[in-house]
C-alpha cells in the first residue's frame, strides 16, 4: 500500500525519496513514479521534513524507527514521522515517546480502504498525535486519502483501527453466513446485492465482496496473515481491558483454520470458504 501512497505525492509534485527494504521493489517504483530512491533507511531520514512508513508488523516497525541505523538516529531536527502500519497502540506510544525526547514529532496513522483505497487515493486515515502534528502532515495525507480523523493522543489512531477491523471481522462473518442461505434457497446473488444494498443490511463488503466470494474469487489485497496480526492487536488490548470480544474471538480462530489449509494469502472475504471442506 506503501508503493500506490508514494506514488500520489509524487503525483501532486512533492520531492519524495523512496526506500524499501527489496530493492526490486525501489525500482519499479522509480520506473512508474517521479523520485530518488535511496539505498537505506538512514540516509532517506536524513534528508527528509517528513518520514512517512507503512511496513508489516510491530517488529518491522521497531526496527526501522530504533533499530541501528534507523530513523531516530538519522532523522533531522524537528522532522515529522507519520507510520501507517497497523501496530499495537502500545507501540505507537512508546515511539511517540522517543520522538519527543529527541525533538521529533510522531503520528500514528493507521489507514483502512485495502489495495484498491490506495491505488485510488481513497484512503481514511486515522490519526492520534499532537493537533498541531496533524495540521501540519495534511497536505500530504490528504494527497492519497478522501478522509483524515484526529482521533486523540498518541496511540487513539491504532485504536481506532483495532475498532475498524473489529466491525470488518464481523461484517464478513455475517455476509458469509448470507450469502450460504442464498446459495442454498438458489437465489440470484446479483439480484440479492441489489435488493438489499441500499437498506439497513448495506455495507461495503456487501457492495464490493458478495459477488466475488459467490464466485470464490479472493485475490483482492488484504490476506488473512495481516488480518489476524491485526486482530492480535484487537483481542490483547480487549483483554488488557478486561472487554469480551465473542465474534472477533470466533472469527479469528476461522481465520486460523483457513490459514491450515494454505489460504493464508487469500483476502478476508475469503472468510466464506469457512463452510467447506
Amino acid at each position: 500500500m506503501g508503493f500506490e501512497m508514494a506514488g500520489h505525492i509524487s503525483k501532486k509534485g512533492y520531492d519524495v525519496l523512496v526506500f524499501n527494504r527489496t530493492e526490486a521493489v525501489t525500482a519499479d517504483w522509480l520506473s512508474k513514479f517521479s523520485g530518488t530512491g535511496c539505498d537505506s533507511i538512514s540516509l532517506l531520514s536524513g534528508q527528509c521534513d517528513i518520514i512517512l512508513t507503512c511496513v508489516g508488523n510491530d517488529k518491522d516497525v521497531s526496527q526501522i524507527y530504533s533499530g541501528e541505523n534507523g530513523i531516530f538516529e538519522s532523522a533531522k531536527p524537528g522532522a515529522l514521522l507519520i507510520d501507517h502500519t497497523t501496530t499495537s497502540s502500545k507501540l505507537a506510544k512508546a515511539l511517540n515517546a522517543q520522538a519527543t525526547s529527541l525533538g521529533l514529532d510522531f503520528i500514528d496513522a493507521p489507514v483502512s480502504g485495502g489495495q484498491a483505497g490506495a491505488e485510488n487515493g481513497q484512503l481514511s486515515v486515522m490519526a492520534g498525535g499532537q493537533a498541531s502534528s496533524i495540521t501540519k502532515a495534511l497536505p500530504i495525507l490528504n494527497t492519497f486519502s478522501k478522509a483524515v480523523t484526529h482521533m486523540g493522543e498518541s496511540g487513539s489512531g491504532q485504536l481506532c483501527k483495532m475498532v475498524n477491523q473489529i466491525c470488518i471481522a464481523g461484517v464478513l462473518q455475517g455476509l458469509s453466513e448470507a450469502l450460504m442461505l442464498a446459495e442454498a434457497t438458489e437465489l440470484d446473488i446479483g439480484l440479492v446485492k441489489n435488493a438489499i444494498s441500499g437498506g439497513a443490511a448495506g455495507s461495503w463488503q456487501l457492495s464490493n465482496r458478495l459477488e466475488s466470494m459467490h464466485k470464490r474469487e479472493f485475490d483482492f489485497g488484504f490476506a488473512i496473515d495481516w488480518m489476524r496480526k491485526d486482530l492480535s492487536f484487537c483481542l490483547d488490548e480487549a483483554k488488557s481491558l478486561g472487554v469480551n470480544l465473542p465474534i472477533t474471538e470466533y472469527v479469528d480462530k476461522e481465520y486460523e483454520k483457513l490459514q491450515q489449509r494454505g489460504l493464508n494469502r487469500c483476502d478476508t472475504s475469503v472468510l466464506a470458504k469457512q463452510f467447506e471442506e
